[in-house]
């Protein structure tokens, strides 16, 4: 896995592809993004036991574009076939906690966040900034999910937001 990020520009997965593909490497799965003028994100690449060192060294070489740093993945992180999933999606007037309160809440609840994904905007007609955010976690089987939607819908009230559970 490796975490990287830099200052927005053309080029950036492009160079870290070619170095990943130049040293046996394969691309898996990726979340980047260009937020606040950097370019962000997390990769799972997956390379021989043998060309770990190769590729970890060829990296280094994108210092002046990029700052990459390798983390050892998990193998036994696989997916858990017995979870479901859930997808929450918020809208509301934005204001500062809320990512604290709705993560409280799936905490609480044993659930493991999956992704994330949150912004602002500027509200049309009533003026203001709305806040979105789409959470989707992993629900081992089990789980209450009566008494989580209950709660969401509570912390919904209490925050003056609109919070879906599909």
């Amino acid at each position: 896995m490796l975490t990287v990020i830099g200052d927005d520009r053309a080029g950036l997965v492009s160079a870290l592809s070619a170095v990943v593909s130049d040293h046996g490497g394969n691309w898996e799965q990726s979340q980047l993004a260009e937020l606040a003028g950097k370019f962000a994100g997390i990769v799972v690449v997956s390379v021989d036991a043998e060309g770990i060192a190769d590729l970890t060294a060829a990296l280094s070489t994108l210092d002046e574009m990029l700052e990459v740093t390798p983390h050892p993945g998990n193998e036994a992180a696989g997916t858990d076939e017995e979870r479901q999933r859930l997808t929450l999606d918020l809208l509301g007037t934005d204001r500062p906690g809320i990512v604290r309160e709705v993560t409280a809440v799936l905490s609480r609840h044993d659930l493991s966040i999956e992704t994330i994904a949150t912004t602002t905007r500027d509200a049309p007609m009533a003026g203001g900034v709305l806040f979105e955010a789409q959470v989707v976690v992993q629900v081992p089987s089990g789980s209450d999910t009566e008494r989580l939607r209950a709660e969401l819908e509570k912390l919904a009230g209490e925050l003056f937001v609109d919070i879906t559970v599909a």
